[in-house]
């Protein structure tokens, strides 16, 4: 069942439920998908992995509006986005603990034979590649870092 199938399902669900904040999140996974498939045009379809990096697009913008909002005291608004995070979190592959990460990029440090900093964007290309929706960007940043330094 593709991503756009099951957000339609999930808003039907949530429309029973009148859970508003579901439905709130659902349907802006909808229109971002719509947004994409209106770029790519209609006759396509949009490929497992872009459908990946939008779903995850959509959870770092709200992480960071949570972020923003916490830092200026408006933890009333901040909830709701973190109440987003969640439900538009299942719709994303498992993600993976940071011990599962950092053997990962020890092994990719191995393979390239990388050996400091200089070298850490090729081994963040490869990790990130490799990792593609089953990680934080910032996350295998900061292992990528202190694996190098």
């Amino acid at each position: 069942m593709s991503l756009q199938d099951q957000v339609m399902t999930e808003i039907k669900t949530a429309m029973k439920a009148k859970d508003k904040v579901a439905l709130e999140s659902l349907r802006a996974i909808k229109s971002a998908l719509l947004l994409m498939q209106t770029e790519i045009g209609s006759g396509e379809a949009i490929s497992e992995d872009a459908e990946i990096q939008l779903v995850q697009k959509l959870v770092k913008q709200r992480r960071d509006s949570a972020a923003i909002f916490n830092e200026q005291g408006r933890e009333d608004l901040a909830a709701p986005e973190l109440a987003q995070v969640a439900i538009i979190e299942k719709f994303l592959p498992e993600q993976l603990t940071e011990e599962e990460i950092e053997k990962v990029v020890l092994q990719t440090i191995e393979a390239t034979g990388a050996e400091g900093m200089k070298d850490m964007g090729k081994v963040m290309g490869m990790v990130s590649k490799a990792l593609a929706g089953q990680a934080d960007g910032k996350t295998i940043s900061m292992i990528v870092k202190k694996k190098l330094a």
